[in-house]
């Protein structure tokens, strides 16, 4: 059975945190740069959804990187154990997009905003699988685990 730090191991959490800041970053200099509205045309029902699929993708990776950096302070252990314990460290609702809508966009549209629900759903499944690991072994066995690896 794998514990959560073989499943959230530095490197990964490392490695997920860069993935998820240069797809904001990505993110951020599309939706400023105008370029969508000249590839459309002054479409104005698409500028409209464009809108709100860009919401979408901001608080979807805002989610992300808020998740992660729990991560980081979790099991950098920069948390007490009664922080920790604390089960509001989820990851946040993220409405999915319009799919019949996206696929109207430009393609770097709709690569960012299929990266952004790509990166999204990858940490639900890693976060539901940490809370699995932690309900299968329970804290106080994991605290246990962990005073007799330090001696």
């Amino acid at each position: 059975m794998a514990d959560s730090e073989a499943l959230m191991t530095p490197k990964l959490l490392d490695a997920l945190y860069t993935e998820a800041m240069v797809l904001a970053d990505e993110a951020r200099s599309y939706f400023e740069s105008g370029r969508f509205n000249d590839e459309c045309q002054d479409e104005a029902s698409l500028s409209v959804a464009f809108s709100c699929e860009s919401l979408k993708v901001t608080t979807r990776l805002m989610h992300c990187i808020a998740w992660l950096l729990n991560q980081k302070a979790l099991h950098g252990e920069d948390l007490t154990d009664g922080e920790a314990w604390n089960h509001s460290r989820e990851m946040g609702y993220a409405a999915a997009s319009d799919g019949p809508v996206v696929e109207l966009f430009p393609e770097e549209a709709r690569q960012i905003i299929d990266n952004s629900e790509e990166l999204f759903l990858r940490l639900q499944r890693l976060s539901a699988r940490l809370e699995y690991e932690e309900m299968v072994e329970p804290p106080v066995h994991n605290m246990f685990r962990r005073l007799e690896s330090s001696f």
